[in-house]
């Protein structure tokens, strides 16, 4: 931050890294191996839906792109209780790279037609030890963290650290704790 900066009170926009989604497939071995998650195969990506024709003819793009292939995944739209949208897709869970692709194509199209202010975050979901975990992709922060839910607005913050740890070499992991917000109610979850 620069002394301007310091005196006007702003500061520089982290930016993000889709690409950053293809090391996921890495991690994943990580979390596999070394913590016992396995892959679902389900992925989502949160925005807020903006009004008007060209979200919805942007959104209806990005879905037949997504299906447009012989294997396609599933893919759903869906709507949390707190407004936003959530554009799940459901893939074989041994073709993580794929998942991502998908993921990071949708970041991608919402970024390209303009609606990049409304993208929240992207998802892939874990599972293991009787429950399931998501690893997620802050897309302002271009950072990933960890969210375990245990239960209705419970989670299991040891968890979380300890994926931190296990993936800090492989993926940015978010370092500010604050920042790794409760996706109460997330499809997958």
């Amino acid at each position: 931050m620069g002394w301007l900066d310091a005196v006007t009170g702003r500061r520089k926009r982290v930016g993000n890294d889709l690409d950053a989604l293809f090391g996921v497939p890495g991690a994943a071995l990580t979390l596999q191996t070394a913590a016992g998650w396995t892959p679902t195969g389900q992925g989502s990506v949160c925005y807020r839906a903006a009004a008007g024709a060209a979200f919805a003819q942007t959104q209806a793009d990005i879905t037949a792109l997504i299906q447009d292939d012989p294997q396609a995944p599933d893919v759903e739209v869906t709507r949390d209780p707190f407004g936003f949208t959530w554009l799940v897709v459901q893939g074989d869970p041994d073709d993580l790279s794929g998942l991502c692709t998908d993921l990071h194509a949708v970041n991608s199209s919402l970024e390209a037609q303009g609606f990049a202010d409304g993208l929240l975050c992207s998802m892939v979901t874990f599972v293991g030890h009787g429950r399931t975990v998501g690893l997620v992709y802050l897309y302002k922060r271009g950072t990933f963290y960890a969210f375990a839910p245990t239960g209705p607005h419970q989670r299991d913050n040891l968890t979380e650290i300890a994926i931190r740890d296990q993936l800090a070499g492989e993926l940015p992991m978010e370092p500010d704790l604050q920042k790794w917000l409760a996706l109460w109610d997330a499809p997958g979850l």
